[in-house]
């Protein structure tokens, strides 16, 4: 009875790691939808987000009928709440490429982003999708100090969030408001995204220790 309860947990877990899988390699198909102006991608990142909702929806079953069945405590019980709480991160995650994805499609056979900011929004897309996978691997490996080093990684995303209003504030700006108004809501979209993943190692940490990453001490520096 207890190994089944116990590969019940393997089976949450392992969803979290695929809906991660899942939502990082969208918003990496998102962003070449995006820049490429590609409507036969952007379409399948739209269809493809079924998946990811149908993984959430399992996986609430599955930990609603664990925690009336067994009733877990103490370390079971803050695995199968912070699961939970993972994969709405997760979910939102996979909505936000969904979002990215309709822009490339609204705006097609247009790219959405003036070829001016390619570089930066490519990097954006780049840089979620790393920050994505390495909150896969955090939920496998359960190491504290990799989950981290995740939101210093994110500082990356908010430089380059900042980069883009520097555009959009330029004098220079000659793409006029629509299209202002379409790298703001990708920028967003991008910084929203690297805020999931940042948030979802933060719940690991907690899964960890019970400590949540924002009280935890660090550690001495050693001379």
């Amino acid at each position: 009875m207890r190994d089944a309860y116990h590969e019940e947990l393997d089976s949450i877990s392992d969803a979290l790691v695929e809906m991660a899988r899942l939502v990082g390699s969208a918003i990496g198909r998102a962003t070449t939808a995006l820049l490429d102006a590609d409507l036969n991608v952007a379409e399948s990142v739209i269809a493809a987000d079924e998946k990811v909702d149908g993984l959430q929806r399992d996986l609430e079953n599955q930990a609603i009928a664990l925690l009336a069945r067994q009733q877990p405590v103490a370390t079971d019980l803050r695995v199968v709440v912070t699961s939970l709480r993972m994969s709405a991160d997760l979910e939102r995650s996979g909505d936000l490429a969904r979002h990215v994805a309709k822009l490339a499609r609204l705006r097609f056979p247009a790219s959405a982003v003036p070829g001016d900011l390619h570089s930066t929004i490519l990097e954006m897309g780049q840089l979620a999708q790393r920050l994505m996978a390495k909150a896969a691997e955090v939920i496998v490996t359960k190491d504290v100090d990799e989950a981290l080093q995740l939101e210093a990684d994110d500082d990356r995303m908010d430089d380059l969030h900042r980069t883009l209003f520097q555009h959009l504030l330029d004098d220079r700006w000659k793409h006029g408001i629509e299209t202002a108004v379409d790298v703001t809501l990708v920028g967003r979209y991008y910084e929203r995204f690297a805020d999931h993943a940042v948030s979802v190692a933060k719940r690991v940490i907690y899964l960890v220790t019970g400590e949540h990453a924002d009280e935890m001490t660090p550690a001495p520096i050693e001379p």
